[in-house]
């Protein structure tokens, strides 16, 4: 189930068996009553919702295995409270609101299920290998009512931790039936690999996957937790940089945002601020020199506006410097430092064509990582962990909880790891920015080429 092929794709979510226990949420199985309903397990979400007309008819084409399960509570549960032994593992890169799911999981199963044993596994997947020596932290409402208040979170992270088989042998020691992984797609593949290793033991253990990736890359997941506060806290940067533009003879402010893969945390960014005059993601390529390259239109705003603002995703531009083969501890390959490139490089190209810049550079990720998450991300992280303690409780494993067309769904965390949302040159987001920043469609100086290599 690792293909995205139209065709081919398979939203069914595996179950550990039939839920047979009556929820204790005291909800409804009817309509205008005035107390909210269960969610059916025939309910689904179209994942496809572009369609095409055929003359005067529209001919809908798909297949109960392309749509996507609706997230919910259930009026029965697979898993008996008081026998569940809920673990809790938060890894990879900070992100605004990992606190915030925290705190939802540990409420949501301690008060409207009744859970009692929920532990917390400390700094990652790491914190399950013994050679660490780290003790799983009981959580419990008075250990995390007000976490949400604070960047980070509270039971650490860390990137790595792939040993499989010692993982599992800690958690079946632990004796946790029901594990919830909030990662990025590190995180995912590991949880992956963890509900594979499960199935092999024939060990009943339900895996649910919160997605946190700050650069909205994770496929099937309309908007991951963090990003929406990761742009608000960029757009903060970006007025800093303008204003330092505006301020000075040819002022250029340079700002680097996260971005790997994914140009997305720029591309709203850019559209927020209404400040930003050349947007670099990873998605577009781009030269610095030449008569169609950035350096030469940075030249030519500067002649007219006397300032600018450049806006670069960190994996933009990574063909401009020299390749690098080492990988971090999640097996991501580690990129070379594109701001600190342009700012050195830009500096140089002005004093060789005897242009006076004044160049400010701001790199904000850090203090962005380690924001508290703002109050639509807050509430977004609240019911993601609530509706992945739903899923857990109803005895569904291997997926994970996401937002699709502003609805909550579950998808396999096979078909959510297979490949990386981007961001589409030819979409109208981007279409958007480049209207808005006034930049060149393509700064190449030989577009077909580049175009006839990819």
């Amino acid at each position: 189930m690792t293909t995205t092929n139209a065709n081919n794709i398979d939203f069914t979510i595996e179950r550990l068996g039939q839920a047979r226990i009556p929820s204790p949420l005291h909800l409804s199985t009817r309509l205008n009553d005035f107390v909210a309903n269960y969610v059916s397990d025939d309910e689904f979400i179209m994942h496809d919702i572009d369609q095409t007309f055929d003359g005067e008819s529209l001919k809908l084409n798909f297949k109960r295995t392309h749509m996507l399960e609706k997230a919910g509570p259930r009026e029965k549960l697979y898993f008996d409270p008081k026998k569940v032994c809920a673990g809790i593992v938060t890894c990879g890169g900070l992100c605004p609101g990992l606190n915030d799911v925290i705190r939802s999981l540990v409420m949501t199963l301690w008060y409207q299920y009744g859970v009692r044993n929920i532990l917390g596994i400390p700094f990652g997947y790491c914190g399950f290998l013994p050679e660490y020596g780290y003790e799983p932290i009981r959580l419990e409402p008075s250990k995390v009512s007000v976490i949400h208040q604070h960047g980070g979170t509270i039971l650490g992270s860390s990137r790595g931790g792939s040993k499989t088989d010692e993982i599992m042998d800690t958690i079946e020691q632990l004796n946790i039936n029901m594990l919830f992984t909030i990662g990025g797609d590190g995180t995912q593949k590991g949880a992956l690999a963890l509900y594979e290793e499960a199935q092999k033991r024939g060990r009943k253990l339900a895996i649910v996957g919160i997605p946190k990736t700050i650069d909205n890359d994770l496929s099937f997941v309309q908007r991951s937790f963090g990003f929406e506060t990761a742009v608000s806290r960029a757009v903060e940067s970006v007025n800093a940089a303008h204003t330092e533009a505006i301020s000075a003879i040819n002022g250029l402010g340079l700002v680097k945002v996260m971005g790997r893969e994914s140009g997305f945390i720029a591309a709203y960014t850019a559209l927020a601020s209404n400040d930003v005059n050349y947007v670099l993601i990873p998605e577009v390529p781009f030269e610095l020199e030449g008569e169609n390259g950035l350096w030469e239109s940075i030249k030519a705003r500067l002649e007219r506006r006397h300032h600018a603002v450049v806006l670069v995703a960190e994996g933009a531009g990574q063909n401009l410097l020299q390749a690098s083969k080492a990988v971090d501890a999640s097996g991501n390959k580690v990129l070379n430092d594109i701001g600190v490139f342009l700012k050195n490089k830009l500096v140089e190209l002005a004093k060789r064509d005897g242009v006076v810049l004044n160049l400010k550079y701001i790199d904000p990720s850090y203090i962005i990582r380690g924001s508290a998450a703002n109050p639509n991300d807050s509430i977004y992280c609240s019911r993601l962990g609530a509706h992945a303690a739903h899923a857990a409780m109803s005895g569904r494993t291997g997926l994970l909880v996401s937002m699709l067309h502003e609805q909550y769904v579950h998808v396999p965390i096979a078909l959510s790891v297979g490949r990386r949302n981007l961001v589409d040159p030819e979409s109208d987001l981007w279409r958007d920015v480049v209207i808005q920043t006034g930049q060149p469609v393509l700064m190449l100086n030989h577009p077909h080429d580049t175009q006839a290599k990819a």
